[in-house]
């Protein structure tokens, strides 16, 4: 099995391959929870909505009420002007409040500062693991062009010093959700890497 991610997609794809070693060929991540972090390494762009969000009874309104995410978060989080029919898609599975519960979870569940536990230990797991198998071909792909990326230059850094048997790749431009905006150069890179790798 080949697995890519994104966001917390790379960080499900990184602990379930940690969890199932064997049964995984190869792994591509872009824009994901590589480590634990401190807020001061968190984006300064997103840093004061997520410590609002962490907040009792703030984070419920904004989230829950305000659906945060999908009206506003979204679109702050390309470089190209997202369609409205594109937005519709992303808004389907959360129409009402108790369907936004996980979003507020899934931010609640960064694992920052230390805290949630339970969240920074499989971050540890994963990574530990991450560092010990060469064996399983890792791509990387990275992007400029925002202030609010995850993956900048001293988290490029990181993987290479940490991550085994790492290549990466260069899409250009663009924001957190980098699929919305480099389409056709992450398939590209992913389609290329394979081949060298024959996970085809």
């Amino acid at each position: 099995m080949v697995l890519v991610g994104q966001d917390w997609g790379g960080a499900l794809a990184f602990d379930w391959a940690a969890r199932h070693p064997e049964r995984v060929r190869g792994l591509a991540f872009m824009e994901t929870i590589l480590r634990p972090m401190g807020w001061e390494e968190y984006p300064p762009a997103a840093r004061a909505r997520f410590q609002a969000i962490r907040t009792p009874g703030v984070g419920e309104e904004m989230v829950l009420d305000r659906n945060l995410f999908i009206e506003d978060s979204i679109r702050q989080t390309v470089l190209h002007p997202m369609s409205e029919a594109d937005r519709v898609v992303y808004a389907a599975p959360y129409p009402s409040r108790e369907s936004r519960l996980p979003m507020l979870q899934w931010a609640r569940s960064l694992p920052i500062d230390g805290e949630p536990a339970d969240v920074v230990a499989r971050v540890e797991e994963y990574d530990a693991w991450l560092s010990a198998c060469p064996q399983i071909p890792k791509l990387l792909l990275t992007f400029d062009g925002s202030p609010a990326l995850m993956v900048g230059a001293e988290a490029i850094a990181w993987c290479e010093e940490n991550i085994s048997a790492l290549e990466t790749e260069y899409c250009g431009a663009a924001a957190h959700l980098c699929p919305e905006d480099r389409p056709e150069e992450i398939a590209a890179a992913v389609n290329s890497w394979a081949a060298r790798h024959a996970l085809r």
